[in-house]
């Protein structure tokens, strides 16, 4: 049984405040350490459900985040800019099952720790098939696309809301309950940890519960951006079209393509909005 993990690092243990997400600043290097006990307690989950390989992808940010120097031994990790899927990078239909670690809310849900969808105030909200999506829903939607189901999602207790509505009876483990967006009530690390290692192996043992959340053909990806500078810029990309002044919109039938998208547009509107002053 072969098991892929998707690691972001808003919905890790013990973190709430936004420099603890980037490089260089106060509590990143503790936040890494974090990030690692959290993955390697769904790698030890999966292990003990008889996985027989485990790929875990860095989602976060820079991608760059994971020790593997702290990493399950047993684990191999994905790491680095440059991936075209993302948070799906090396997923495909080799792998009997997904698990999410690490995920947060979608952007504008209430006592969701850090939500946001995929850039922290550049989008407003995004759409898959005309639907509000979420990073949740984004790469279970690839994992549909290649076949794997989803096991188990751990994060806040607003990410794990999110994931049973979209996705039935899945695992979640629930870290830290939000009180508003930058702060929350937390579980010690060794309390998380332990409840992250116990959901993912239960959830694997029972493999068969699960399916693939898999949308039809051809897929729209809908971003609602919170500039018509940013909007403008993006809808220049080849098959992307403007669909109101801060809205663009994508069709394709091909999920890989817009994960790879999303890469692109995160790297326009970062540049965009970090050029254009005050006035965004």
């Amino acid at each position: 049984m072969k098991v892929y993990l998707s690691v972001d690092m808003e919905g890790v243990t013990g973190l709430t405040d936004p420099e603890e997400m980037h490089a260089g600043k106060r509590g990143y290097e503790r936040g890494c350490e974090l990030m690692t006990a959290d993955a390697n307690a769904a790698v030890e989950g999966a292990f003990d459900a008889g996985a027989t390989g485990v790929l875990v992808n860095d989602a976060h940010g820079s991608t760059k985040n994971l020790r593997i120097d702290l990493l399950d031994p047993r684990a191999s990790l994905v790491r680095g800019p440059g991936k075209a899927q993302r948070m799906a990078q090396g997923l495909d239909g080799s792998f009997q099952a997904a698990c999410f670690v690490g995920y947060h809310a979608r952007a504008g849900v209430q006592h969701g720790v850090l939500n946001h969808t995929w850039m922290g105030k550049e989008i407003q909200n995004v759409y898959l098939n005309g639907e509000v999506c979420g990073e949740t829903r984004l790469v279970a939607a690839c994992a549909g696309f290649h076949g794997v189901p989803v096991a188990v999602v751990t994060g806040d207790e607003a990410v794990g809301e999110e994931a049973r509505e979209l996705l039935g009876d899945v695992e979640t483990v629930a870290v830290k309950k939000g009180i508003d967006k930058f702060a929350a009530e937390l579980l010690p690390p060794s309390v998380a940890q332990a409840r992250i290692r116990e959901a993912t192996a239960r959830a694997l043992g029972r493999l068969s519960d699960f399916t693939p959340y898999e949308l039809a053909a051809p897929y729209t990806l809908g971003v609602e951006w919170n500039s018509t500078a940013i909007a403008a810029a993006v809808a220049l990309v080849p098959g992307v079209k403007s669909a109101g002044s801060r809205h663009t919109e994508f069709t394709t039938d091909d999920f890989t393509q817009i994960m790879a998208l999303f890469g692109i547009f995160a790297t326009i509107g970062g540049q965009v909005a970090c050029g254009s002053g005050p006035y965004g």
